[in-house]
This record gives C-alpha cells, sequence and structure tokens, in this order.
C-alpha cells in the first residue's frame, strides 16, 4: 500500500484524546497503512502530555466491551505494529487502548531514546489517566512485548499496581539482552566518542512479510543510541532487586528468540512471581506479536482460556 501520511505532519497535528476529534484523511490513511483501521468499531487517534514528551495513543472500542486491554510496544516499534493484538482483543470484547512511547512512532523525544527507564513508567501512569478520563472498563488487562513487557514489569514489581489491573501479559520480556555483558562493555567503551550506532534489523520473526515490510516502515528508528543502553544498565539492577510480588503473570516465550536473554530472564521472572503461566514455543523468534499465524495462533488460544 502505497504511503499517504507525513509523519512529522501527523505527529504535529495530533490533538487531546479526551478532546474526542474525528479522524482527519491523514490519520485514516495511517491507520490503514499500518491496518489499523478496524471496521465496526469506535477510534480515536490523539496524545496526551506527559514529562515533557507529547505522547501518542490511540483507542479502540468494540459495541459493548467487558474489559480493556492495555498495551505497549517494544523497543524499536510502534503503535502501528500491533494490529494482530488490536484485533484479537476486540474479538475478545475488550477495549484496546496503546500509546507511542518517547521516541518512537509519532511520539516526541529523540528517536528510540529515553533518559531513565524511569520515564516510561510516567509514560505508562499518563496511559492510566487516559483509560480513567475515557472510563474504559475494568479489569485493565496489561501487555507488553518485549520492552514493553520490562515497562509491564517495572509497574508490577516496583509501582503500587491499582485493583483496576486484572491479568498481565509479557510477550518475551525484556530483563537483559542477548550477549549484555558485551554490551555493556561495548556501550563503556563507546560513549565517550558516539552518540549512536547504526541499526542492524535482524531476523526477529519467521514471517518474511513483516521482515520485508519493516525495511520500508517510515517510522522505524534507524539508529541505537548509547544513552538509551546506559538507561537500560541503570535499570536491570533495579528489577533483579526487586521485591516478590503475589501476582502470577502470563509469559510467552520462544526458544529461538536471538534478541533477549530468555534462559537468564526466565529465571528472573520465575523468582519474582508466584507461579506465572509460562507458555514457551518451540521455533518462534522474539517478535512474537509479528510472527506467523501458527504461533500466533498457539498463543492466542492459550490467552483465550485463561481470559476468556
Amino acid at each position: 500500500m502505497p504511503q499517504r501520511f507525513q509523519p512529522e505532519h501527523l505527529r504535529e497535528s495530533l490533538r487531546p484524546l479526551a478532546a474526542g476529534s474525528a479522524l482527519t484523511p491523514e490519520q485514516q490513511a495511517y491507520q490503514a497503512f499500518y491496518g489499523i483501521d478496524m471496521p465496526g468499531v469506535q477510534t480515536r487517534l490523539g496524545c496526551f502530555q506527559v514529562f515533557g514528551y507529547q505522547v501518542a495513543v490511540q483507542v479502540w472500542w468494540p459495541e459493548q466491551p467487558r474489559a480493556t486491554l492495555i498495551f505497549q510496544h517494544g523497543y524499536y516499534d510502534h503503535m502501528g505494529l500491533y494490529r494482530h493484538i488490536v484485533r484479537w482483543a476486540l474479538n475478545m470484547g475488550f477495549a484496546v487502548l496503546a500509546c507511542d512511547l518517547p521516541g518512537h512512532g509519532l511520539s516526541s523525544g529523540a528517536r528510540a531514546d529515553i533518559g531513565e527507564f524511569a520515564d516510561y513508567q510516567r509514560v505508562l501512569q499518563g496511559l492510566f489517566a487516559q483509560a480513567e478520563q475515557l472510563d474504559l472498563p475494568q479489569p485493565w488487562h496489561l501487555c507488553g512485548q518485549s520492552a514493553g513487557g520490562a515497562v509491564m514489569l517495572d509497574h508490577l514489581l516496583l509501582g503500587e499496581v491499582s485493583d483496576k489491573i486484572g491479568q498481565s501479559i509479557l510477550l518475551a520480556p525484556l530483563v537483559r539482552p542477548r550477549a549484555w555483558g558485551w554490551s555493556k562493555f561495548s556501550y563503556q567503551m563507546l560513549k565517550p566518542f558516539v552518540s549512536s550506532i547504526p541499526r542492524r534489523f535482524n531476523a526477529n520473526s519467521n514471517d518474511p512479510d513483516f521482515l520485508e515490510f519493516i525495511q520500508r516502515d517510515p517510522l522505524q528508528p534507524l539508529s541505537l543510541p548509547t544513552a538509551w543502553v546506559g538507561a537500560l544498565s541503570r535499570w536491570v539492577p533495579k528489577i533483579e532487586a526487586a521485591p516478590r510480588s503475589s501476582r502470577s503473570p502470563l509469559i510467552i516465550q520462544g526458544d529461538d528468540d536471538m534478541t533477549v536473554d530468555w534462559r537468564h530472564n526466565m529465571q528472573v521472572l520465575n523468582d519474582k512471581f508466584t507461579a506465572p503461566q509460562l507458555l514457551m514455543l518451540p521455533q518462534a523468534r522474539h517478535h512474537l506479536v509479528n510472527e506467523t499465524p501458527e504461533f500466533r495462533s498457539r498463543y492466542f488460544d492459550f490467552l483465550r482460556e485463561r481470559l476468556g
């Protein structure tokens, strides 16, 4: 599908979500480009302000929602890549609320960068405030892919979890990335000299169509800021030292994931949570939201059994 929206213009044109503005033609083109224009449901695209960021936010409502899914995307990602999650949640009768993290998608901020991971928690609190303003139905189920899973982990282990929160879904959650020791060493060596390094596009899914699309996605960051690695290096010890939680999240992980150190991460999550429910997917890679239909079918069935 040809590109029919200009990212910078679209970003600057966003209005507060609570204002309830109808989608503009450019916003409709954006949704159509990514396949998140869901027929038969209400939808809004807008923004909210938090900690100096303008955060792009979207909501979808089925006719009579019975709960809400609040999701956070992974590093380098944005809301537009999550059509499979949105469609599944709507079919479950959930309203869906999501935002682009700072430096991603249609949100402001240096591309793919963050000062501290605490900023992501401020954004998540802003997202909860949006859910309050829109009076979205409870429970509010949380869902995060990779770095979005890290945002949810941080809230569950170190935040004050509201009784409005229902189940938590962690898709290939980030605690430590793969080869973390080498990454920290490289960061220490590089940070005095460079502010970023070119991004490498890895084969993080078995779906060739997704891998091809990501190469031409106009909202993809093209570099890895060294400051983001520094923020991650300060966050990892905090989450690994966090007190144990009584919650039991649903965790889905592929064993061919070459992005996160999933073996270590699963040990951490088993230690931090009470009886987490884990679905391991043999041969699945990292980007579970955009894995092949066979993998998506397996984990959506797993989730449906527990959230139906």
